[in-house]
């Protein structure tokens, strides 16, 4: 099993693409043993939003960790922001730079394809069978990708984010209203600090799944690890240390599930 979909009965999809931890024991025979803590895992994301499972929203969860295959990249490889530091479909790097890879471990070309066929094109033909069953449902469905790092990532952009960082593609991924509930939510709250699309405009999976022209609406929410763990044990998971982001993220779907298009 490469993921796990519980199908709601509402046309919402969320989906947390970089929770997954594992790691086959071959691959992980060529990394360096720091690659086996794992460290750039968006830490149980899946775990904050188990609760969509209740209110009736579909929940799409990969089992493989983001070294395996990046599931948010396109499989061309293309950078997802130009003029900066990027991490590759199937990296190489942590997010600091340092090598992932044993010398001479690194993947070739036909074993990235291998991967991109084993592990990326199942997940994204599930997100676009599910987006499908449900638009054809309800006439239209949203896709919520789920997302969280670690507060400040030199490597990969400068200063410390903001607490939540709503993405949609300068509103080109989503309604107009969709993008407007999730910042109204995110306005309402004074606990976290939060940005539209700052630095984190949406990866592949918004870019690619938001076409609100044809009824799929998508919206990315990339936390700081510090809004919900302590960020330097980031795989202790404290249910009582989440409780307020699991608030304001339980709001955000709350309110994407009662959007209606005109």
């Amino acid at each position: 099993m490469i993921y796990t979909l519980d199908k709601g009965h509402l046309p919402l999809l969320v989906s947390v693409p970089h929770s997954g931890r594992e790691l086959p024991p071959a691959l992980a025979s060529r990394m360096v043993p720091r690659a086996l803590e794992v460290e750039d895992t968006d830490w149980h994301v899946e775990k904050l939003y188990d609760f969509v499972k209740e209110l009736g929203a579909s929940f799409l969860v990969p089992q493989f960790s983001r070294y395996v295959v990046d599931l948010n990249r396109p499989p061309e490889d293309l950078p997802m922001y130009a003029g900066a530091n990027n991490t590759t479909i199937c990296p190489t790097t942590f997010f600091n730079g340092d090598p992932l890879y044993l010398p001479d471990q690194i993947p070739d070309q036909s074993e990235i394809d291998e991967r991109i066929n084993n592990y990326w094109k199942p997940y994204h033909h599930t997100i676009a069978a599910e987006l499908t069953r449900l638009r054809d449902l309800y006439g239209y469905a949203i896709l919520f990708d789920g997302h969280s790092i670690r507060g400040e990532v030199p490597w990969l952009f400068e200063g410390r984010l903001p607490d939540l960082n709503l993405g949609t593609v300068n509103g080109l991924s989503c309604a107009s209203a969709v993008r407007e509930r999730c910042v109204d939510v995110l306005k309402l709250q004074t606990q976290f600090s939060h940005v539209t699309d700052g630095r984190f405009k949406g990866g592949y999976i918004t870019r690619h799944y938001g076409r609100p022209d044809q009824g799929w609406h998508a919206v990315q929410m990339e936390m700081t690890w510090s809004s919900y763990l302590d960020e330097a044990s980031p795989p202790h998971w404290d249910p009582v240390r989440a409780e307020p982001a699991r608030r304001v993220l339980k709001g955000l779907i709350e309110s994407l599930s009662q959007w209606r298009p005109d």
